[in-house]
């Protein structure tokens, strides 16, 4: 089986990889990871010749000496780190790489061999060292466990402890300040961050908007409170944690962009985003006309008025509510009033049965914007709303996945509704929607009129996220196009 081969440079020297068809992602950027010789604590990010960032998995396309990328470690350890763990899981992610990219091209490429007799070389210096015969270093390799795809799955809750733990590792790294500028910017790739990474991202947010210093947040309370807002975003397939990070994001980038920090006080900032961040808690994946029509518990409890979002308010503050991620303690009681009241309107108002109340409010204050007006803090509602369905302004590499993921959780919806005799969404119904026609209808009677309302404001996010949307539209348009043509050309041609 051809291998394939990728030319990058790291540290300024020209490196080759070589991986089949059978490697998995984690094995990939395990072989980068050693590559730049870098332990699981760092971050490390790809880059073509443009200066892109590039998913580091199996689909990175193959290149040439000539249009070799850059392989950068974009977050680095500030203080030491016990060198057995380090080791130790350099050679365990050599031994299975070996493994895995000799069975896929029938040899072992140089740079692993040149990798393992480096880590050899290491081992032997340190056992040469009487006081460091604690660490644990053997000449044996008995104590190396081998890959097997029979690995046991991890429970729910062993998945979230090693996310917990390597939050906490990566927490005290120093992102660098190129991503911390491309975190500000719509065009930010969540597909190429783990859950862990994604998690010192947000933090890296509130730091940023300077959070911690004027509300006086601890940041062990801050990293508490993000944990537990990750381990309740349910696995689902698009209302969940990365939908949430995503929805943060775009919130954040978008109060840069818009320079709301000169325009509104930090209070109001900090109302938005963690309304972003918390505006899906415990989303189940159906959506509110599921829950009254199938008079589940949420819809009882909250009378069919916004179940759903109802239900991510009362999560948000039940976390909250634990002294060890409260993340407001330190709030004054007005000031805390302010957040709740602001928080509790900001999430409410995703729900999409109250878009074009909320729309039709904005255009008619929004000519006599007033940003010092009380009443006009409405604005608020609609930054929060435009970053929850903000996925068509991203890169299309970046927003395509999403819509998948999208209409996979509509059709779960649409096929329990068959099965328990429901009322059927029909824009949810496996049998009568397509990729492109759910889209078009959405793009052209939801997001373009909201975001056109938000750039008579903002003129500056009119390339930023006006434009990507309409020329979202016209990728649809067209392969809805060539999907009824398809349709037409099949029906002629039947016998």
């Amino acid at each position: 089986m051809t291998a394939k081969i990728i030319y990058f440079t790291v540290n300024g020297k020209l490196e080759r990889a070589e991986f089949g068809a059978h490697c998995s992602a984690a094995d990939v950027k395990d072989l980068f990871h050693a590559a730049a010789e870098a332990g699981p604590r760092h971050i490390l990010k790809m880059y073509d010749m443009s200066g892109s960032v590039l998913n580091i998995s199996p689909q990175l396309e193959a290149n040439s000496e000539d249009s070799h990328y850059r392989l950068e470690v974009v977050a680095s350890d500030l203080q030491s780190v016990a060198v057995l763990p380090e080791l130790d899981g350099m050679e365990h992610r050599l031994h299975r790489l070996e493994s895995k990219v000799t069975e896929d091209v029938a040899k072992t490429p140089e740079i692993i061999c040149k990798l393992k007799s480096q880590v050899e070389t290491f081992k032997r210096k340190l056992e040469s060292v009487a006081h460091l015969s604690w660490m644990g270093l053997f000449k044996d390799d008995q104590h190396i466990s081998t890959f097997s795809s029979n690995t046991p799955r991890l429970s729910v809750q062993e998945e979230r402890q090693q996310v917990h733990n390597k939050f906490l590792n990566l927490s005290s790294l120093q992102v660098t300040e190129e991503v911390r500028e491309h975190l500000k910017t719509p065009i930010f790739d969540n597909w190429q961050w783990e859950e862990a990474e994604m998690l010192v991202l947000l933090q890296v947010m509130y730091t940023d908007l300077d959070f911690l210093t004027a509300f006086h947040i601890q940041l062990d309370n801050l990293q508490n409170f993000l944990f537990e807002v990750y381990c309740h975003y349910n696995t689902i397939p698009f209302h969940n944690f990365q939908h949430c990070f995503c929805v943060t994001q775009m919130m954040y980038g978008l109060m840069w962009l818009t320079d709301l920090r000169s325009k509104l006080e930090s209070i109001d900032l900090l109302i938005m985003l963690t309304s972003a961040l918390c505006h899906d808690l415990d989303h189940p994946g159906y959506n509110n006309v599921y829950q009254i029509n199938a008079q589940t518990d949420l819809a009882l409890r909250y009378n069919d008025m916004s179940p759903l979002e109802n239900h991510h308010c009362a999560v948000a503050f039940g976390i909250l509510s634990k002294p060890e991620c409260n993340i407001f303690k330190n709030l004054t009681s007005e000031q805390y009033k302010h957040v709740r009241g602001g928080m509790i309107k900001c999430i409410l108002a995703t729900d999409m049965a109250r878009h074009n109340e909320i729309l039709n409010k904005f255009k008619v204050m929004q000519p006599l914007f007033d940003f010092s007006n009380t009443d006009h803090k409405e604005l608020m509602k609609i930054m929060v709303k435009v970053s929850d369905i903000s996925n068509e302004a991203r890169p299309m590499a970046v927003a395509e996945p999403w819509l998948d993921c999208l209409l996979q959780e509509f059709f779960n919806q649409s096929d329990t509704e068959k099965l328990k005799g429901l009322p059927v969404t029909p824009f949810m119904d496996r049998d009568k929607v397509s990729k492109p026609s759910s889209q078009t209808s959405f793009i052209r009677f939801v997001l373009l009129p909201l975001f056109t309302e938000l750039t008579k404001l903002f003129p500056c996010l009119e390339e930023h996220i006006l434009e990507p949307v309409q020329r979202a539209l016209q990728y649809y348009s067209e392969m809805e196009r060539a999907t009824k043509e398809e349709q037409e050309e099949g029906g002629t041609n039947k016998p």
